[in-house]
């Protein structure tokens, strides 16, 4: 079998299964055992299947993702994140559209926190929206900072699926999880310029009204006690790994403590709090698990079949410039990320874009980058990005999902300029983990 008929085999069966609704995991399963019988030699292939499965999920590289999660899981089901919001939300007074402004830094302060998107976008939703809708913002403006800012948890570390990317890719996990916060807080900035000019330009999108009359003493001391020893954990994670004292998973462990100690701190501590931040974690992890498994084998597949290579010399031979081939890949991924999940989306695409882009020379840590940014701008991308599922739900019933599809667009773009000034300036992706290695 040439390689063209098995790649058209081997992604129409994965197709089909997940057209009929199969989950992800199912669908990769089921391609991976009609896959490993015709090209890995029948029943052998088959005890490889096993044997791929257990090298992939006890790989320890993966450890820091059920951690990540788990310090989101805590600061959310604990309370502390929307005292957090509550304590940002006294702080800012007197700008345009002061509570998508609001939704912006609380949502950037709880993606240093969360390793989740959906946590941090359903607490946004949960604490601000309904107080938005009732103030007269209108949907747009309401909605929109909170699906943005909630998928930047993905970018700013602690990133789960940064680490899931990285250890699949071969990219070094601590320069990766470095490498995303100089884009995210680039989104939060591009967010909070469009708010404001936004909102000046057009005032009736975000109603003034009348705050109670607070000094700044008032104003300035609950985010010094709620919210600045929380950014002490954020500090523990990223601080340990950029000075190397500590490995992602050691990180990301010591994560998870300070993250207990500060829901402790607050006496937002519990033992029934925190059986329910385990048991969400695991059932995130197991999913994340159940995709890596199939993931390797998926790739192995390719590979023996000759699709990763056959494709591979076809581009070659026809000569295309590195960076157009680039942005033909990064728009590849914008395209599955409007249809399917962003695990799936690196399973699918990596057994061939990272040897493509290897390659082509260019650099993995600077692509990898790319691929997060990509698929944090897909969280919010119709008709099927997730976030856009999660307001919904977080939503009154009167807010439509073309509403919701409406209040994402804007945001969209912003996050593609700034995909752009990242293709453009690659420095601005790599200057931050380059100081690790000095």
């Amino acid at each position: 079998m040439d390689w063209g008929t098995s790649l058209f085999m081997m992604l129409g069966i994965l197709v089909a299964l997940m057209a009929l609704g199969l989950p992800v995991a199912f669908a990769f399963l089921g391609v991976n055992i009609v896959g490993a019988f015709i090209f890995l030699g029948g029943e052998i292939g088959l005890d490889q299947v096993a044997r791929n499965t257990m090298a992939a999920i006890t790989n320890f590289s993966l450890a820091p993702i059920p951690l990540f999660l788990l310090m989101g899981e805590i600061l959310f089901h604990s309370g502390v994140a929307f005292m957090a919001i509550d304590a940002v939300d006294r702080l800012i007074a007197r700008v345009p559209g002061r509570l998508s402004i609001v939704s912006v830094a609380g949502g950037t302060v709880f993606s240093s926190l969360s390793g989740s998107t959906i946590a941090n976008t359903a607490v946004l939703g949960s604490a601000l929206l309904p107080e938005m809708l009732k103030r007269g913002y209108h949907p747009t403006i309401a909605m929109g900072p909170i699906m943005a800012t909630g998928s930047i948890a993905m970018l700013i570390p602690p990133s789960a699926l940064a680490v899931l990317l990285g250890s699949l890719a071969g990219i070094s996990i601590s320069r990766l999880l470095i490498a995303g916060i100089v884009p995210g807080f680039m989104m939060a900035a591009a967010f909070f310029a469009y708010i404001i000019i936004r909102c000046r330009l057009n005032p009736s999108l975000a109603p003034a009204y009348e705050q109670a009359d607070m000094s700044l003493s008032e104003r300035l001391w609950p985010f010094v006690v709620r919210v600045v020893p929380l950014l002490g954990i954020f500090l523990v994670v990223v601080g340990s790994i950029l000075a190397g004292w500590a490995t992602p998973t050691e990180s990301a462990a010591l994560g998870c403590v300070a993250s207990a100690i500060a829901a402790a701190a607050y006496r937002k501590f519990s033992l029934p709090k925190m059986v329910t931040a385990l048991t969400e974690t695991a059932k995130i992890s197991v999913m994340i698990l159940f995709i890596i498994a199939a993931s390797v084998t998926f790739s192995q597949i390719l590979a023996f079949s000759g699709a990763t290579n056959g494709l591979l010399k076809m581009i070659q031979s026809v000569g295309v410039d590195p960076l157009l081939l680039l942005v033909a890949m990064l728009a590849v991924l914008l395209f599955l990320g409007a249809f399917m999940d962003q695990v799936s989306m690196i399973m699918i695409t990596l057994p061939f874009f990272i040897p493509l882009a290897q390659s082509l020379g260019i650099d993995l840590l600077w692509f990898g980058v790319l691929m997060l940014v990509v698929m944090e701008i897909s969280f919010t991308t119709p008709p099927f990005g997730l976030l856009i599922y999660v307001m919904k739900g977080v939503a009154p019933p009167t807010i439509t999902l073309r509403q919701v599809y409406a209040a994402a667009m804007p945001f969209i773009l912003l996050e593609l300029a700034v995909l752009a000034i990242l293709v453009a300036v690659p420095e601005a992706a790599t200057w931050l983990p380059s100081l690790k290695q000095r």
